[in-house]
């Protein structure tokens, strides 16, 4: 069954903090978006029994996101 990830638990912050900080930060809140958009992605293709290929471009390409969130709230 697909699991929602964490990426509050990834960064190490709290969905207050990141959000405080998202609230100043436009860059920061389309990327948080855009997560929110990738994870629901892998999460369907879970679901759907995608190919493991096909999940595994969508997982990149969240983890690509959650590095640049990373990267801005460092």
């Amino acid at each position: 069954m697909p699991v929602k990830h964490d990426l509050y638990q990834d960064l190490g912050l709290s969905k207050e903090v990141v959000h405080e900080r998202r609230a100043s930060d436009k860059r920061l809140d389309s990327l948080l978006t855009q997560y929110d958009a990738a994870d629901a992605e892998v999460l369907e293709a879970e679901s759907a029994k995608a190919s493991d290929e096909d999940v595994e471009k969508l997982k990149k390409k969240r983890l690509l996101i959650k590095d640049e969130i990373a990267a801005k709230l460092a």
